[in-house]
């Protein structure tokens, strides 16, 4: 199994990143450990773990509490270590991926959102990172569109939130 992990924490409106280890954890409160130490101030931590090119966790803290956990598939809790780890204490599923609709809708000739192909499972709280920007809609939108890895689903979420370039640089190194 391989995993890219990489934390984006916010303090002051600023962002900053670090690759993060998860070798040797045993629960998920190591991780959340883990997270809290990149910077144990920050106003707000996420951590993106993608795995295997096929899935993708996203772990919130704010102010370093309240953790709150969204998973692009459930069925990584049952083929992996780390994602049972991750995913393992998740009971509720993410919210409701649409069905394609026959017609699209139109209203003032705006189309409406492209429904999903829900070929995915996703886990937890969908609507984690809606207050920065990316909704529960768009989120799971990402993860069930077929052919983006996790790598640019965390992309396209670092761009929204603002902590793109950090993000990158890890992947660089």
């Amino acid at each position: 199994m391989s995993y890219f992990a990489a934390a984006a924490v916010r303090h002051h409106d600023k962002w900053s990143a670090a690759e993060l280890s998860l070798s040797g954890v045993s629960d998920v409160e190591d991780v959340v450990d883990r997270l809290r130490d990149v910077a144990p101030d920050a106003d707000l931590s996420l951590l993106f773990v993608e795995s295997d090119d096929s899935y993708l966790v996203v772990l919130r803290l704010d102010e370093g509490e309240d953790l709150r956990v969204f998973g692009s598939d459930s069925i990584f809790a049952a083929e992996s270590r780390l994602g049972a780890l991750l995913l393992g204490d998740i009971e509720a599923p993410a919210l409701e991926i649409e069905e394609p609709s026959e017609a699209p809708a139109v209203v003032d000739e705006e189309p409406a959102p492209r429904a999903i192909e829900p070929d995915v499972d996703p886990v937890g709280d969908a609507d984690l990172l809606a207050d920065l920007g990316v909704n529960s809609h768009r989120l799971l939108e990402l993860c069930a569109t077929e052919g983006l890895l996790p790598a640019d689903v965390t992309a396209e979420v670092t761009l929204r939130i603002g902590c793109a370039d950090e993000v990158e640089e890890l992947r660089e190194a």
